[in-house]
């Protein structure tokens, strides 16, 4: 599995806002904590570096366990960059923008999926707007047919982006440098949410979509029997056991659950009126599968999930071990948190005869 170090790009002097606007606060937090704290919530990201203005001196408090380094700058993007790739440790890098907050966990994904060992990767835009070219005060229309914007983060192997930035300095972007160095670009979709806040119009639209978020909270429980001849299945990683989860679909009690907290957080149909048993097609349905239908009506709504938090109750089998995968097949959709408690023999669960799951979403919205 592919390890990152989070690039944030932090050095600059922000003049058309009036200075340093990384450090200008939206919605209590600094600009570039926004992205932060989403690397740091990432699955596969493994260390944040911090590039800040040249001659600073910034130890800010941080209490993911991801840990976060600041690094000082140089004089020109490019130069910044490189001070943060040399301070990076990882194999695979993402280089971003500081004044980009909004970037989401399911962007980084994309991006972390697309990029190769000999491939970097970019997101981007579809140019929307009429575009007009002015010269000597002379005004001509320019097609806009296979022109994108580029938005950050940028993903590319670690050593290959330091040899280019070093031989195209003068490049706009890392992308640049990279696609003159002769390696193959690749891209992704971008996301609209994901601007970069330039001038100050920008900051005013990002304080006003900060500061309108509301949040709810969603539960979600579910219960299978044990029995011999089935698979056993959570949160989409198959669990070594002679018994297995009895359902219509493949029963993955800890998907379920997930599932029936992020519908009530948002406030949308169970998974039995979505995907009932009576209906063929979700026969031996592939959970996670089910997930994804789950999260695209959620998305539909305005709604993200920030977080969610399940226990299991089961007595056997032993599960701490396939805690670690079971998180990361789950970070396809939102950080997680997973805990295994046994019944103590008390109930159906503490006999064997079945497993219950319990699960926690918190999702937030944007006010429009």
């Amino acid at each position: 599995m592919r390890e990152y170090s989070f690039i944030i790009a932090a050095g600059g002097q922000g003049t058309r806002l009036g200075g340093k606007k990384q450090f200008m606060t939206l919605a209590g937090r600094e600009l570039w904590r926004w992205s932060a704290e989403t690397a740091a919530m990432t699955d596969r990201v493994r260390e944040i570096i911090l590039v800040i203005p040249q001659n600073e001196s910034l130890s800010p408090e941080w209490t993911h366990d991801v840990p976060l380094h600041a690094v000082n700058g140089g004089s020109e993007r490019a130069l910044s960059v490189l001070n943060g790739l040399n301070a990076a440790t990882c194999d695979y890098v993402m280089v971003h923008d500081a004044a980009r907050p909004f970037a989401t966990r399911g962007l980084f994904r994309r991006l972390m999926d697309a990029v190769s060992e000999d491939a970097g990767v970019v997101p981007v835009l579809p140019v929307s707007d009429a575009l007009k070219r002015i010269e000597g005060g002379e005004v001509s229309c320019v097609d806009r047919e296979g022109l994108y914007i580029t938005q950050t983060p940028q993903v590319f192997p670690r050593l290959k982006l330091i040899e280019a930035v070093r031989c195209f300095p003068s490049a706009k972007d890392e992308a640049e440098a990279w696609e003159k160095s002769g390696h193959e670009l690749r891209h992704v979709d971008g996301e609209r949410m994901n601007f970069k806040v330039t001038v100050g119009d920008d900051m005013t639209i990002a304080r006003a979509l900060a500061e309108r978020r509301i949040t709810r909270t969603g539960l979600g429980w579910d219960i299978h029997r044990l029995i011999p001849g089935r698979r056993l299945i959570l949160g989409g990683v198959r669990i070594e056991s002679p018994l297995g989860l009895l359902g219509h679909s493949d029963a993955d009690v800890l998907t379920h659950a997930l599932m029936d907290a992020v519908l009530g957080g948002a406030g949308l149909p169970d998974i039995g009126t979505l995907f009932p048993a009576s209906d063929e097609r979700f026969r031996d349905a592939d959970s996670l599968g089910l997930m994804r239908e789950v999260m695209s009506l959620v998305n539909a709504e305005g709604w993200t999930v920030d977080f969610a938090d399940a226990v299991i109750t089961a007595q056997v089998p032993r599960l701490s071990k396939y805690r670690e995968e079971i998180v990361h097949s789950l970070s396809e959709f939102f950080p997680v948190n997973i805990k295994f408690k046994s019944a103590e023999g008390l109930d159906d669960s503490g006999r064997g005869m079945c497993m219950t799951c319990r699960a926690v979403a918190t999702l937030g919205r944007v006010i429009v």
